[in-house]
């Protein structure tokens, strides 16, 4: 029998068909309630937080770096400047590829090892979206390749910037120094308000005044808000607050002083310094051999740096500051006021000399440097200008190292000077306490006898030996030796740091001795005075380098040069009327009044002869025809 066959059923079709469009239509609306939640989050709940993000990639805030303080001379001599420099810069958020981006970059420019090195450690410190320098100084050629292939090179920016630049190269390396670029040391001495000061800077202070001054010199940042396009491009600013400058430096400093200091010693070692007697401020500053500090300021080279620092002559040692030496016979104008101030000797105290001291129950013969000696009568003013050693051994014997020490310091030996450079060193005058402490040894008599003479243990700076003439040719005031004169044309006031009192004809003493170095007939400095139309007060002093032994003669020809004496030479003028005093030092030179007060000669016909009302156009000829030279 057959069978029915249904070959459709419309009813079962109806009702599958609605119910698939019923869950298509209830997913559909799911997903649409989906979506409007998601545009309600975005454009209501979270509007202004997307809204700030959206606006960081096309608008960004950028440090203005402010422009370092200048600083000249007392003449208005520019010392430090700011130029133009170009360098590459690379924001790193806006490169794909940053090896592949320093590749190209080494094609088209100049790009040692060492640069890439700098700025893989400059690219751990930056923040967000902020250029970081790759090369310094470019060339106007590899500014225009770096132009042409700009399509190329995504999120790279040739970008200017002031750098520091020292017109007077050597000249003053040693006492204006020299800023150099931010190093990890320097970072990790930076506090949060160091990062934020610095924001936009590459440099800061290294050396000298550049350092010491700092804060002052390096002024505010300020920022700008700045529109940019997907590449990182600046099209436009949109705000910007102006960073406040550095202050103005005017030195004590005088740039005329200091060239004729420099050239006066020469090729030589050594270090010349020079002081206001009226008010303790610094008119030359030279430690030779000296280095140009430009090459430090956007990063010094590795040849350059191994040349400097592996010399035998050391540039980067700031003789005149840093520089220990034993201050030898200069000190005998000191100690002279200091004996005659306790009572140790008076105007009428003389001396025999035959050549040697020797002291009670000592078979040991402390031996004058004029082999047969200076007479059977020496009294303090014969023993000045001819720096009769006898003498000094004779008053130290009867004397004491505390009144020694107690002089000393109140010149201020033993101890910084207080001066506004930096890494000053102190020098030393010793006590008992110090000898006890430091050797663990008693305080002997001949100790006095070589520390009277400035041997022994006794060391001094350039600097200081400045200032101790400076004082005694003031009478008594001791002040603050000071660089800088004014900050941003205010002056700074002198600084006194006390008074050595003394009576005035001890004062009137220790002057004709001093004078008499210079123009008495046997006098040790004749040279500091030859024909100048003022009087020079000095003193001559020779510092030993290596010991020699009992009995034996120094030969200076059977030494080393780097084993021979080294020369010295303090003196003030003019005498009636001080103005100026000069230390030198001569490193190896020997005889003090051979070779250092010629030194101290040209220094004082300078300061002294030429007209002080030179326009200021003429002084800078002068200076840029001989700067850094000599």
């Amino acid at each position: 029998m057959p069978h029915d066959l249904h070959l459709k059923d419309p009813l079962t079709e109806q009702r599958l068909f609605r119910n698939r469009m019923l869950v298509a239509l209830a997913g559909v609306a799911l997903l649409l309630g989906v979506l409007v939640a998601r545009f309600y989050n975005l454009q209501v709940v979270n509007y202004d937080d997307y809204r700030t993000q959206s606006d960081e990639n096309r608008i960004q805030v950028r440090p203005v770096a402010p422009t370092r303080g200048l600083i000249y001379d007392r003449n208005g001599i520019l010392l430090a400047d700011n130029r133009p420099s170009y360098n590459l810069a690379i924001v790193r958020e806006r490169v794909r590829d940053l090896d592949a981006t320093l590749e190209l970059i080494g094609h088209l420019i100049r790009l040692d090892d060492s640069d890439v090195e700098k700025f893989r450690n400059r690219m751990q410190r930056r923040r967000p979206f902020e250029p970081v320098p790759l090369r310094f100084r470019l060339t106007e050629e590899e500014i225009a390749r770096i132009s042409v292939n700009e399509f190329r090179l995504p999120g790279v920016s040739v970008e200017a910037e002031l750098v520091r630049y020292y017109p007077l190269t050597d000249l003053f390396a040693h006492s204006v120094g020299y800023v150099g670029r931010i190093s990890e040391r320097d970072l990790s001495t930076f506090t949060e308000e160091d990062v934020r000061r610095y924001r936009g800077t590459q440099s800061i202070g290294k050396a000298g005044l550049e350092r010491s001054y700092e804060d002052l010199l390096l002024g505010e940042v300020g920022y700008e808000n700045v529109e940019t396009n997907a590449r990182g491009r600046v099209l436009r600013v949109l705000e910007r607050h102006d960073p406040k400058p550095g202050a103005e430096l005017t030195l004590n400093l005088d740039a005329r002083l200091q060239r004729a200091a420099s050239a006066a010693l020469g090729d030589r070692r050594g270090a010349v310094v020079a002081i206001d007697v009226k008010t303790g401020g610094v008119l030359a500053f030279v430690s030779k051999p000296s280095f140009d500090p430009n090459l430090f300021v956007t990063g010094i080279s590795f040849n350059d740096y191994r040349a400097l620092s592996d010399s035998l002559d050391v540039p980067l040692f700031n003789r005149a500051l840093q520089g220990q030496y034993p201050p030898g016979s200069t000190l005998k104008p000191m100690m002279g006021l200091g004996g005659l101030a306790d009572g140790v000797i008076d105007a009428k105290y003389k001396v025999k000399d035959p050549g040697y001291y020797r002291l009670p129950n000592d078979t040991r013969l402390y031996r004058d440097w004029k082999r047969w000696g200076h007479g059977k009568h020496v009294d303090l003013i014969q023993a000045l200008a001819e720096s009769c050693d006898v003498y000094f051994y004779d008053m130290a014997a009867r004397w004491n190292i505390d009144g020694m020490h107690d002089i000393a310091t109140r010149f201020g030996l033993g101890a910084k000077t207080g001066i506004d450079l930096p890494v000053e060193r102190p020098g030393l005058f010793p006590s008992r306490q110090w000898k006890r402490g430091a050797r663990g040894m008693p305080w002997f008599p001949g100790d006095s006898l070589n520390a009277v003479l400035g041997q022994g243990f006794v060391l001094a700076t350039p600097l200081q030996l400045a200032v101790m003439t400076a004082t005694i040719a003031s009478r008594g005031t001791h002040f603050k030796p000071q660089v800088v004169l004014a900050v941003d044309g205010v002056e700074q006031p002198p600084e006194v740091l006390h008074h050595v009192e003394a009576k005035p004809e001890n004062w009137d003493l220790v002057f004709e001795g001093m004078e008499a170095v210079v123009y008495s007939a046997h006098g040790t400095g004749k040279k500091a005075g030859k024909d100048l139309d003022f009087r020079v007060a000095g003193k001559s002093g020779t510092a030993q380098v290596v010991g020699i032994a009992q009995g034996e003669q120094y030969d200076s020809e059977a030494l080393k040069e780097r084993h021979r004496d080294h020369a010295l030479f303090v003196a003030f003028a003019p005498v009636d009327d001080p103005q100026i005093a000069v230390a030198v030092l001569v490193e190896n030179g020997e005889g003090g009044g051979k070779v250092a007060a010629p030194v101290a000669r040209e220094v004082f016909f300078d300061w002294m002869s030429r007209p002080q009302d030179l326009p200021e156009e003429a002084v800078s000829d002068e200076i840029d025809m001989g700067a850094g030279h000599g």
